[in-house]
């Protein structure tokens, strides 16, 4: 029998005559800790089934199997379980916006722009810039796909414009082609809007497109009528961003897409360590820079980025001498949105100095960098909010708990019936007062025409015989409109004063007409 002393226990082992095949130490008899009596028991648990000899016994103790949801393999019982064939779900598997738009190129004088439609063109549009290394499906897709703002697509058409030579699979731009500045990728949306028939938009744009957005706002301000801009830059670029970036294009131009640009470009949207953040959104851009972007293309980007120049913004002071308010800075509303791990904060703080205070704001997120990716709900409601403060229809909220499908009231809808119902009470009510004057009008001439016949009769004294009064009476008509009589000279004439008191007679000689049948005379 096992032995309890001497700090081993012998473990038998029979064949199935009962002789004994060999006798092993195995361990201490220490008490085991609670991991090691897990894994024990584990293995214990997964032991073939009872009835079995004690050698089928030690056999499944060398070879436990241990049963998972999809597979069962051979593994030892004392090792760590190890978990294979697992498949990081990324984050654009929530759908993308590719199948949803219109794909379009628009010409330009620097040559061809792509352009994808998302939604109804008859609706007010809103055009999208992207970031370096990105384009408007990487850029867009996750944020547009969102619930709420799926909702908001119902009253606006989205455009989104992708810079020459960045879109998904673009081929390399000839080396004889003369990329365009950042002033004229700015120019370029005016042929966007043109080919479009848009006269005024709403500008939504993220850090390199924000910079461009802002250009085209501040050259055309006819032209937009909002602006909505993340991590927008509004100075030229410092030494050490143009330093990083001149290694970047030329590595690009030379060996490609290489680990040290996709560190930096990781850095210039998520900033400092992102996989605490979020390890598969962090992988999903990672396969995107080292797959998906065209080198020689984000090469020419990135040179017309570092080379932009100031975008000459300033808050001008109220009040200021020989100037007019807001002269230099944006003249439409602007929302300035970043995140609070983003390397661009300082940048979208010194842009927001130079915007007017009166119809601008500054917002900075919490616990992201890439606001669209990381806080799509939070900046979703910001910018629902933003447009409804601007009087253009937004809709409701919806509700966490409510399907993707489901029918979202408009403030529109909202807004215009209640609308047609006050028109509708406005008409009625008019209406009504327009009887009641009618009806007062009627009572009024029938009780003029009565005391004017009993004043007639009554006055035959004052107006000469009975038989003229009489003859007067039935030959003169009255002008009761004008308060006139229709004959000439000093005839008889109905007059009212500030109260309403009916008078009848001439100026010289005037008689109150009253509910007593008979007049009162009045001195003059």
């Amino acid at each position: 029998m096992p032995q309890s002393e001497g700090g081993y226990v012998s473990l038998p082992a029979v064949n199935g005559n009962g002789t004994a095949i060999y006798q092993s130490t195995t361990e201490p008899t220490a008490p085991p800790s609670v991991f090691e009596s897990v894994k024990r028991a584990i293995g214990q648990a997964i032991k073939s089934s009872p009835g079995d000899g004690n050698e089928e016994l030690l056999r499944s103790e060398r070879q436990p199997v241990i049963v998972g949801g999809a597979s069962t393999m051979p593994v030892d019982p004392m090792d760590d379980i190890e978990l294979r064939s697992v498949q990081l779900q990324f984050p654009n598997a929530r759908g993308s916006i590719l199948e949803a738009c219109e794909q379009r190129r628009v010409p330009t004088d620097k040559g061809d722009v792509h352009v994808a439609i998302q939604g109804d063109t008859a609706k007010p549009a809103i055009v999208t810039y992207h970031d370096l290394g990105l384009n408007y499906a990487t850029s867009f897709a996750g944020f547009f796909n969102f619930p709420v703002m799926r909702g908001l697509l119902e009253n606006f058409c989205v455009y989104h414009v992708t810079a020459p030579g960045q879109e998904e699979g673009a081929p390399t731009l000839p080396e004889d082609y003369m990329y365009p500045t950042m002033d004229e990728l700015a120019a370029q949306l005016l042929f966007v809007l043109s080919h479009f028939g848009l006269k005024s938009v709403i500008g939504f744009g993220v850090g390199a497109g924000a910079n461009i957005l802002a250009r085209f706002a501040h050259a055309h301000p006819d032209k937009v009528g909002a602006l909505c801009l993340i991590n927008c830059v509004s100075t030229q670029s410092g030494w050490i961003e143009w330093g990083y970036q001149s290694f970047n294009a030329r590595f690009l131009r030379t060996k490609g897409m290489t680990q040290g640009v996709i560190d930096y470009l990781m850095w210039h949207h998520f900033g400092r360590n992102p996989e605490e953040r979020n390890h598969d959104l962090v992988q999903m851009y990672k396969q995107h820079f080292e797959r998906g972007v065209n080198p020689t293309n984000l090469a020419m980007l990135i040179n017309a980025y570092i080379h932009r120049n100031d975008l000459h913004l300033a808050r001008t002071p109220p009040g200021t001498p020989g100037t007019e308010a807001a002269a230099t800075t944006l003249k439409m509303p602007v929302i300035n949105i970043t995140g609070s791990l983003s390397p661009h904060v300082d940048d979208t703080v010194t842009f927001n100095g130079r915007l007017d205070p009166t119809n601008s704001s500054w917002m900075k997120i919490s616990d992201c960098a890439l606001v669209l990716e990381e806080q799509p709900a939070k900046l979703a409601e910001a910018f629902r909010l933003f447009l409804q403060g601007e009087g253009y229809a937004t809709p409701l909220s919806t509700p966490a708990s409510s399907p993707c499908g489901t029918k979202y009231h408009t403030y529109s809808s909202i807004f215009f019936a209640n609308f047609r119902e006050q028109q509708q009470q406005a008409m009625e009510e008019r209406e009504r007062e327009r009887e009641r004057e009618r009806d007062r009008q009627r009572q009024l001439s029938l009780r003029v025409g009565n005391r004017l016949r009993e004043t007639a009769i009554n006055c035959t004294g004052v107006q000469g015989d009975n038989n003229n009064a009489e003859d007067q009476d039935g030959d003169e008509e009255l002008d009761l409109e004008n308060g006139n009589g229709a004959g000439n000279g000093n005839r008889a004439y109905v007059t009212t004063d500030t109260s309403g008191t009916l008078y009848y007679g001439t100026q010289s000689n005037k008689i109150r007409i009253t509910e007593n049948p008979l007049p009162e005379p009045v001195s003059s």
